[in-house]
């Protein structure tokens, strides 16, 4: 049935739950207006005019990325357009954990709101999680997800931090429905 927008899963995945995580007030709060602790500077060309991209990172990012790296598929799966979310992942996920990463051209436009369409992936659904802090991104597929609090510049936030050990434990499930149900 069609294509899949995700490559066959690799050798070091197989068996592995794969887990969408999105970019934008998840792991990073992006600003057009100067921010003096930013973590990255991206220059963002935007009809034919650069404009310099403020990125702020999540407390506890990295440590949340890394976790997650050990444990799952990791898919970054963002409703930003490449030319803005390419620079800043390759800036935030210097490890590689992302196996691959899908734009707003991968996403479904329903309603007014970009979905993020998980059973085009071409993976299980039963193995499949989703993180994300816009339910409308997942509203097709509300048994997939773990809601995450939208971040902007809460420093003392440790929401990725908090979220570490549920994502353990559900990194040995069978299937993640059953899972979810009994968190």
């Amino acid at each position: 049935p069609g294509t899949c927008l995700l490559p066959e899963v690799t050798q070091q995945d197989q068996g592995r739950i794969c887990v969408v995580i999105d970019l934008d007030e998840t792991l990073v709060h992006s600003s057009f207006k100067p921010i003096s602790n930013a973590d990255f500077i991206v220059p963002v060309e935007i009809e034919g005019t650069t404009h310099q991209v403020y990125v702020l990172k999540r407390p506890f990012v990295d440590e949340f990325l890394r976790r997650m790296g050990e444990l799952f598929e990791c898919v970054l799966f963002t409703a930003s357009l490449a030319k803005y979310a390419d620079p800043v992942t390759d800036l935030l996920d210097q490890r590689g954990v992302f196996r691959a990463r899908l734009f707003r051209e991968s996403c479904v436009f329903h309603q007014g709101c970009y979905v993020k369409d998980l059973s085009l992936l071409g993976r299980d659904l039963h193995k499949t999680l989703i993180l994300d802090n816009s339910p409308a991104s997942y509203i097709f597929h509300p048994g997939n997800a773990i809601p995450v609090q939208s971040w902007f510049d809460d420093m003392a936030d440790t929401e990725l931090l908090n979220l570490i050990p549920i994502f353990e434990e559900l990194s040995e499930a069978e299937d993640v429905y059953a899972s979810l149900g009994q968190l």
